[in-house]
């Protein structure tokens, strides 16, 4: 067995620490202007998580990047996770707003993973600073903190794109440029853009500075966590759009619009995985309108307004809530459920299987069909009329039934804790698939506060298995991987 080299995981772990106790300590200005009382806990969090993060990064001296290998860049992102969450959670227990461990690192890990899902019963009752935290590890979250220090160090080389593999969403891992960092750095560039010009919008449709970062950060890394005991559902029809509408720019690939940035279109609107991506957005949307307008007393435009949030909330897994869908009728919420698994794009903030795995595997029946029909004729997989090789094919249906996999084995073990059935299975599906609310007491306007600590382990670890998208975290504890 070939050894790890140690020194760069605990030095690049070490660099993400001191990043998030940089990100961790800019919400103690909030604390301040409102003068709440959570400025010592968050001054002392950032302080220990900076100097874990100083005393790793610096005492590993003469570290080569370039003998990052596979096995070394698989292990600093599925171990980042983990660390990242557990020095996030410092901030709530030592306030003493969320005193317990299991609690603060389901809280944390639920926000870096962009799931959205909470303990908190009284979101409001937490002090501003404490808020801002919450929601910024949604931002940091979304495109993943190893891929920030890839783009914002200098000295990785080829080892920088091991991290980038295993850190970006997706079978389509997009490069921009042929250095991994450049393209780190294009692709964060496009999402701080996009965090600005929605902050701006949300500032203009009547959010303090406040509630339009946090929402911000919220929508644009598809998690969902609002200051807000009723997520958006209090806010004017001109916010519920403007969410929707970036709601859908999050779940698309972020590739496409740097694209779209140096005029190349025609790539962009040939991209056949946005294709799908939109046509089951307005799916979706037109049956729930039709639901609703058939059922509900909403006016056809409300219905749609309605609809089409709760849609591409749930396919883009952002998981935010301009209505209580548990109370729509039965074929609604079930409805929704199903949209759990469609997911976002490839390269997106968005979680869950991702609509490339289940376009290549609709073209994989139909391919079959036809050679049933056919048996001498040569029919390749296209995708982007490009063929599909037959290892990518490997990969998307071991992650279909990876998916199933834990998704029975998780409803299984919350079943066995004692959830209720429907939260056992649509808290496995939200974990696993980073949307946030279940259905039932987990639904839109609950929380998983009742739930055992068992529960919320079980949860917390499918929240970084599914954003990792199960193979990263499977890959390391497999004896073959670590073979020579």
């Amino acid at each position: 067995m070939k050894s790890l080299y140690l020194k760069i995981i605990l030095k690049v772990i070490g660099m993400a620490l001191m990043f998030e106790a940089l990100f961790m300590f800019a919400g103690i200005l909030f604390s301040i202007y409102y003068a709440d009382d959570d400025i010592f806990a968050i001054a002392l969090s950032s302080l220990i998580t900076a100097l874990t993060g100083a005393v790793l990064h610096f005492t590993m001296r003469k570290v080569d990047y370039n003998k990052l290998g596979k096995r070394e860049g698989y292990v600093i992102v599925a171990l980042s996770w983990f660390v990242l969450g557990a020095f996030g959670a410092l901030p709530f227990m030592v306030s003493g707003y969320i005193p317990s461990f299991t609690d603060a690192f389901f809280e944390t890990a639920s926000g870096f993973t962009t799931t959205g899902s909470s303990i908190l019963t009284e979101i409001e009752h937490l002090p501003h600073g404490l808020l801002f935290w919450r929601s910024m590890t949604h931002w940091l979250g979304g495109l993943g903190v190893i891929v920030l220090v890839i783009a914002v160090l200098p000295y990785f080389g080829f080892g920088g794109m091991q991290l980038f593999v295993a850190e970006v969403t997706g079978p389509s891992k997009d490069k921009l440029h042929p250095r991994v960092t450049a393209t780190a750095r294009r692709i964060w560039g496009v999402y701080v853009l996009l965090t600005i010009i929605l902050a701006i919008l949300y500032l203009l449709g009547g959010m303090d500075l406040f509630e339009s970062l946090c929402h911000t950060f919220g929508t644009m890394a598809t998690g969902g966590f609002s200051p807000k005991n009723t997520s958006l559902a209090e806010y004017s029809p001109y916010i519920q759009w403007i969410t929707t509408v970036f709601m859908v720019f999050a779940g698309t690939n972020f590739t496409l619009f740097y694209l779209l940035l140096k005029g190349r279109f025609r790539s962009v609107f040939r991209n056949e995985e946005l294709h799908y991506y939109l046509s089951f957005f307005v799916l979706a949307s037109v049956i729930l309108t039709l639901l609703l307008v058939a059922t509900r007393d909403y006016e056809f435009f409300e219905a749609a307004r309605h609809a089409s949030f709760q849609a591409i909330s749930i396919i883009s897994t952002t998981g935010y809530a301009s209505d209580d869908f548990m109370l729509w009728p039965v074929f609604g919420y079930t409805f929704i459920f199903l949209l759990m698994f469609v997911g976002g794009m490839a390269g997106s903030t968005g979680g869950s299987i991702k609509v490339i795995r289940h376009v290549v595997l609709i073209k994989a029946v139909k391919n079959t069909v036809k050679k049933i029909m056919h048996p001498n004729a040569v029919i390749p997989i296209t995708y982007n009329g490009r063929p599909v090789s037959q290892s990518s094919m490997m990969n998307i249906i071991s992650v279909f039934l990876l998916f199933l996999a834990i998704f029975f084995v998780g409803s299984a073990l919350l079943a066995i804790a004692g959830e209720g059935m429907m939260e056992s299975v649509s808290g496995v599906a939200a974990a696993v698939c980073n949307i946030g609310p279940g259905l039932g007491t987990i639904g839109p306007t609950g929380n998983f506060a009742a739930f055992s600590d068992f529960s919320k382990w079980v949860l917390s670890v499918l929240m970084i298995m599914g954003r990792l998208e199960l193979i990263t975290v499977l890959i390391i504890v497999t004896p073959s991987f670590w073979r020579k």
